[in-house]
């Protein structure tokens, strides 16, 4: 069988076999740049169909027209009461999940006789549609603040629970076995083993959880609120102001963005071995 001679790697240079696969992927410029001008791309199509009349500008106001109403909405005030309404519910609701939801599933992780009792209650209950729990919560807790922090406590403590007892149990028992050699204790094998070993898992279901708790922030916010932006969405719907729906969904958007944005660095801070470092 004949052979193909291969060309001889010049001099000093990296064979491309052993060519680290980082090199294969777009630089972070690349990544921010893609980040930027994807939103502009899309929104100045939508623009340019809205001028053409391509699309019905009754259900499809162009951006140019909302972004008008976000500022009048915002030099009026409206904008901003609603907002800081919404996040000071998503923040309280956020802790108010966020504790019983790693208490929960650190000890799931490290207890099999409670991941046998509380497993199947918490799978169980995690499907039900969070928002077919609203009547219920307003039932039990009223059309004031509670029944709102109490939905989006909802919303982030499944997600922060489910995913902390996996990563708890996911992590290798050799890693327990070698502190427990070393005559660690259980709080030390608690802080220095378990939780940073979980801690992807951890931060995957704060993230998830917050952006479950935005979701549910602007449902409840429809029933029964004199502010917030789930307030306004619903308002603006009743009374027709498309622009005003946009703005409020763009605003959640904007948050849900910056949210995640933040979560990311805390997270790149908290385990940066998964960022190569």
């Amino acid at each position: 069988m004949t052979q193909v001679a291969r060309k001889p790697a010049a001099p000093g240079a990296e064979p491309v076999a052993t060519r680290p696969v980082r090199r294969l992927l777009p630089s972070r410029r690349l990544e921010r740049t893609l980040a930027v001008l994807t939103p502009v791309g899309l929104l100045l199509i939508w623009e340019l169909a809205a001028r053409a009349g391509a699309i019905d500008t009754r259900f499809f106001p162009a951006p140019s027209s909302i972004f008008h109403q976000m500022g009048v909405l915002a030099q009026s005030g409206e904008l901003w009461t609603n907002t800081w309404a919404s996040l000071r519910r998503l923040f309280i609701g956020f802790w108010v999940g966020l504790v019983p939801g790693l208490a929960l599933g650190i000890a799931m992780g490290l207890y099999r006789p409670v991941r046998a009792a509380l497993q199947p209650l918490v799978s169980g209950t995690y499907p039900i549609p969070k928002s077919a729990l609203l009547p219920l919560i307003l039932l039990i807790f009223g059309l004031d603040e509670p029944s709102k922090i109490v939905m989006v406590a909802i919303g982030v403590f499944y997600p922060v629970a489910l995913n902390t007892a996996a990563g708890v149990a996911n992590v290798s028992p050799i890693y327990y076995d070698v502190a427990s050699n070393f005559g660690a204790s259980r709080w030390n094998v608690f802080r220095k083993v378990a939780i940073p070993g979980a801690m992807p898992s951890i931060l995957t279901g704060i993230e998830l959880g917050v952006g479950l708790g935005l979701i549910l922030i602007a449902i409840a916010e429809m029933v029964g609120a004199q502010s917030g932006l789930g307030y306004m969405i619903w308002n603006a719907w009743q009374v027709y102001s498309v622009e005003t729906m946009y703005v409020g969904l763009l605003v959640i958007a904007v948050i849900g963005y910056l949210l995640a944005l933040l979560l990311g660095a805390i997270g790149a801070r908290l385990t940066p071995w998964r960022n190569g470092k």
